[in-house]
């Protein structure tokens, strides 16, 4: 038990105890179930929308060895790289429509899945420089990027990707049987299931209820003959990361977009890091608290650079972990080593990944739903605690009104240059242009 105990009645175990090795592997455990659906599904979508089928199970592989890589990095703290607190990383949802749109300008080109991987890692690694250099000005750009332009952007990124998950839900992307009876019942009982987990009084049916969803949908498509489990017989027994294994390209209409990701996520880890403080009964304010932040949103950067070098997708904290501390009442970075561990050793199998890959479209639609909808959510929640006036109001009103406009009618863009057409006809980049640009020059309002 902690000597600290006394200071807050949730916490039993701050930042620097140590807890016995059945309560850290339990911890642990419980973090990786609450984590490990968002660390795969970005890499599921991506390889199904682009198309990159046997390279699905090594990208899985590669997420979760990341994944692992990253977090051991947030608590430990090497170098003053990391908040050195219990911080999970894993892939991050906000770069998938900027990532599928470079995927895309990859396509146009007429590359195959090597060509488009190649185009998607290159332009992430370069990108991550992005939020190692923000991380040195964290205070001054909270200036620039408030949480009005946050808001406004999160929520643009929750709604469109909500168009990705109804695709899946209904079949999947140029599917044949694309909106069948068969289809719309499998994904909505998954749906189904993650409503009633979530209603539950148990707190951990609740965190693991996206989980449990896609759990019970796969054994239902499983005895309606949906999933073949044939490709895990040609799969190697262990997956070894090989940095940069797709090689080198680049191309800038691709980089924008997922550099405005970075300005955006940067914020982001900056709240998720600030919450995990206040849960783990930290202060949040001081030398101290800045470095903290300041570590961990480097060490954000750090790992998405390492996550595009070995193959995987950016990498940002998870916030759903700050909810697993409350419930577990232990905040210890040692903690994070464990979970480390049990990552690593999951993505050095590429069987896990192969199964994964085998989940039918709708069930993973059905969970992904849910997902990309609680993301918007989550941006109306900070926008509502941003005063409402008519200069706030104009912003939030261009900034979706652009941003959605070109979502719902891309051919609106379709005259523009070849790069300028890639980069505004993205939702998220031309809604998030106008609101950092207006923001910027509009007079704040005195109320």
């Amino acid at each position: 038990m902690s000597n600290h105990s006394a200071r807050t009645t949730d916490i039993i175990y701050h930042l620097d105890d140590r807890p016995g090795f059945m309560e850290s592997t339990f911890a642990a455990i419980q973090h990786v179930l609450a984590s490990f659906v968002g660390i795969i599904t970005p890499t599921l979508i991506i390889g199904g929308v682009l198309g990159l089928g046997e390279h699905i199970p090594y990208l899985i592989s590669m997420a979760l060895i990341v994944s692992g890589i990253a977090t051991f990095i947030q608590a430990s703290r090497p170098l003053g790289i990391g908040a050195g607190m219990l911080c999970v990383q894993g892939t991050s949802f906000a770069f998938l429509s900027s990532v599928l749109a470079a995927g895309f300008i990859a396509k146009a080109k007429g590359g195959g899945p090597e060509e488009i991987l190649s185009l998607i890692f290159t332009v992430c690694f370069f990108g991550a420089f992005v939020e190692i250099f923000l991380s040195f000005f964290i205070s001054h750009l909270r200036k620039v990027v408030t949480p009005l332009v946050t808001g406004i952007v999160i929520t643009l990124i929750g709604l469109s990707l909500i168009k990705v998950g109804m695709t899946d839900l209904a079949g999947g992307f140029k599917a044949k049987d694309i909106g069948s009876m068969q289809n719309l019942m499998l994904g909505g009982t998954v749906l189904l299931v993650v409503i009633i987990m979530n209603q539950m009084r148990s707190q951990w049916l609740r965190i693991s209820s996206i989980a449990i969803g896609l759990i019970a949908g796969f054994v239902i498509a499983y005895f309606m003959g949906k999933v073949n489990f044939d490709n895990l017989a040609s799969l190697p027994p262990i997956s070894i990361p090989e940095p940069f294994k797709f090689g080198f390209s680049f191309d800038w209409a691709a980089f924008w977009p997922i550099a405005i990701i970075y300005v955006i996520t940067t914020i982001e880890t900056t709240g998720d890091i600030t919450a995990n403080c206040v849960i783990s009964g930290e202060k949040i304010r001081g030398e101290k608290y800045r470095k903290r932040v300041q570590g961990g949103v480097l060490a954000d950067g750090v790992n998405s650079m390492i996550a595009a070098a070995l193959n995987t997708f950016p990498n940002t904290t998870f916030s759903q972990n700050n909810g697993v501390i409350q419930l577990t009442g232990i905040a210890s970075r040692y903690v994070g080593y464990f979970i480390a561990l049990i990552l690593v050793i999951l993505g050095l199998f590429p069987i896990v990944g192969g199964i994964l890959q085998n989940m039918p479209k709708p069930v993973l639609g059905g969970a992904t739903l849910v997902m990309f909808a609680t993301v918007a959510a989550a941006g109306i929640k900070i926008l509502r605690h941003v005063p409402l006036n008519r200069r706030n109001m104009l912003i939030i009103a261009v900034s979706f009104g652009l941003g959605l406009g070109v979502m719902m009618v891309p051919e609106a863009v379709a005259q523009l240059p070849k790069v300028a057409k890639n980069i505004f006809g993205s939702a998220i980049t031309m809604g998030g242009l106008a609101a950092i640009f207006l923001n910027l020059i509009l007079p704040e309002q005195k109320d």
